[in-house]
């Protein structure tokens, strides 16, 4: 992996490698890149703090409910949750349930395994520079 990377540094980096090229099934809005990274977000961000585990979710926001992916490190009987991908959801969205995903089934397909590949590339660079 390199050198230790910041959560700062790393959330400008994933920002920065966004695109529908990362999002699911290619989703694409102006002004909100995050849309459908979340899942390749989260594996990228358990590629560089390891501890930390993928949570599937249910989001409610204004118009419908969504699944999301983020991370959480829990350390000393204490739940850290990671959200760096948060920002593609209007104001008003809440989480209205959560489950750690066993990162030995995560079962990942082909395109997503690309979605993810990508990203991890393209953050790789960015903290290159």
């Amino acid at each position: 992996m390199g050198k230790t990377v910041s959560m700062l540094q790393l959330r400008q980096a994933l920002e920065a490698s966004w695109d529908s090229k990362t999002a699911y099934l290619g989703a694409s809005r102006d002004g909100n890149p995050a849309l459908g990274s979340c899942y390749p977000t989260s594996r990228v961000v358990q590629y560089y703090f390891p501890k930390t585990e993928i949570v599937e979710g249910k989001i409610q926001t204004n118009a419908r409910e969504e699944k999301h992916f983020w991370n959480i490190l829990v350390e000393d009987g204490f739940e850290y949750h990671i959200d760096l991908s948060w920002q593609q959801f209007p104001s008003g969205s809440y989480v209205m349930s959560w489950k750690i995903r066993d990162r030995k089934t995560l079962g990942d397909g082909e395109a997503t395994i690309r979605r993810v590949s990508l990203l991890l590339e393209r953050v790789r660079q960015f903290l290159e520079k």
